[in-house]
């Protein structure tokens, strides 16, 4: 009887001992990767989904999203579920050069929402595939960069505003003074040279000549069945049919697992907080855009 207690007892050591390691390999993978850590830790296979949502003003958390899924083992296609009518440029251009990076390891999919203009488009296209409604708002290849005036305004209530500068150039776009004729040329020249950068990119990743993208680059927007039919999108459907082409792609077989960026899992006073951060550092309707904004939002 001793020794079967003292037998019984060393099981029951070692059994809690690979619980612990378990449970610790659990809660790291988790805290380091979200849900793909753990899957990645349990040897199981999953598609990733980033969502794009709103203005894109910054582009850490989708660029951090799109690293960590490419980094994944247990990840094998990524879905980017976009729903934004766009933002700034370079914030833009940069989840543009991850997802073409991203592309040499995975597929990556785009799956567009009720909108995905202008910038929403531009990271769409550097996809393998993009699978829209076909009510999908989609398209504005276009920049904008919106003015104000307020020098009648200021005269009105007495109020003078003044510029001290380094060169006559230096406050283009001041809303103190009127936009001068050069003062106009030279920003016209800064719009098409960027939009020129959107042309390019969207023949890039869509394969496409620049003479055809450039027929398309008006600013308008389509519908998911009329960019299907321009050569825009390439199939027609929802987040499940984009979830069903990426498995394929990888060969998956069944229902796929789906799983959800660590961004997307913050916990709600992280998210509170940082949008409110945000709120106070980023200036929305400031500098070139790529955005389809029909009114002037200040």
């Amino acid at each position: 009887m001793p020794r079967l207690r003292s037998l019984l007892r060393g099981l029951g050591i070692l059994l809690v001992l690979v619980l612990i390691f378990f449970v610790s390999v659990f809660f790291y993978a988790y805290l380091t990767g979200g849900e793909a850590g753990v899957l990645t830790a349990l040897g199981g296979d999953s598609i990733g989904v980033i969502q794009v949502e709103g203005t894109i003003n910054d582009s850490r958390d989708i660029i951090d999203s799109l690293k960590q899924f490419g980094d994944s083992s247990g990840i094998k296609a990524i879905i980017l579920r976009i729903d934004s009518p766009g933002g700034a440029v370079a914030p833009t251009q940069e989840i543009y050069e991850e997802i073409e990076k991203l592309k040499k390891k995975k597929p990556v999919i785009a799956s567009f929402g009720g909108m995905a203009a202008s910038g929403g488009y531009y990271i769409g296209s550097a996809c393998d595939q993009i699978v829209a409604n076909p009510g999908t708002l989609t398209g504005s290849i276009g920049v904008i960069m919106q003015l104000g005036n307020i020098e009648d305004l200021l005269k009105k209530i007495g109020v003078q505003g003044y510029s001290v500068k380094s060169g006559a150039n230096k406050d283009i776009g001041s809303p103190l003074k009127p936009l001068t004729p050069e003062g106009k040329a030279i920003l016209q020249g800064l719009v098409d040279n960027v939009h020129a950068q959107f042309v390019r990119a969207v023949a890039k990743g869509r394969r496409l000549t620049e003479d055809k993208v450039k027929s398309l680059a008006d600013g308008r927007v389509y519908s998911g069945e009329q960019a299907k039919g321009l050569g825009l999108v390439d199939v027609l459907g929802n987040m499940e049919d984009a979830v069903e082409l990426a498995a394929k792609r990888v060969g998956m077989k069944g229902k796929p697992q789906v799983v959800y960026s660590r961004a997307e899992q913050k916990g709600w006073m992280e998210m509170v907080s940082s949008t409110w951060l945000r709120g106070w550092t980023k200036h929305e309707s400031l500098g070139l855009r790529y955005e389809w904004s029909p009114s002037f939002l200040p």
